[in-house]
């Protein structure tokens, strides 16, 4: 498991789809702990092109055009976490940081 990885959850909490696609989004060395959740956020298949929105697509292993949310993080415990979709490049991670960094209002 690695951060800006994609995976497929059933019935997130709180979401009324059926499934939901999350991105890990927590440090690489929490990821590798034992500690038994990390840090996702979710995608949509809509966005409004906001600072804290990515958009991805096919090339991360969806099936069509999709947006990270950063504003909605949630904490999803790693066992839930097994459907792989596929990964972010490293230059959606450096996308991904600055929209975190927007979300949570975090200066340079």
């Amino acid at each position: 498991m690695r951060r800006g990885e994609l995976y497929r959850l059933y019935k997130p909490p709180g979401d009324t789809k059926q499934y939901r696609i999350f991105v890990i989004v927590s440090r690489q060395v929490l990821i590798d702990t034992r500690y038994s959740t990390v840090i996702c956020a979710p995608v949509y298949t809509e966005g409004h092109g906001m600072s804290t929105q990515i958009r991805i697509g096919i090339q991360e292993g969806l099936k069509h055009d999709s947006w990270i949310q950063c504003d909605g993080l949630i904490s999803i415990p790693k066992s839930e976490l097994t459907q792989y979709v596929g990964a972010l490049s490293l230059q959606k991670l450096a996308e991904l940081d600055r929209a975190l960094r927007m979300a949570l209002d975090i200066p340079l």
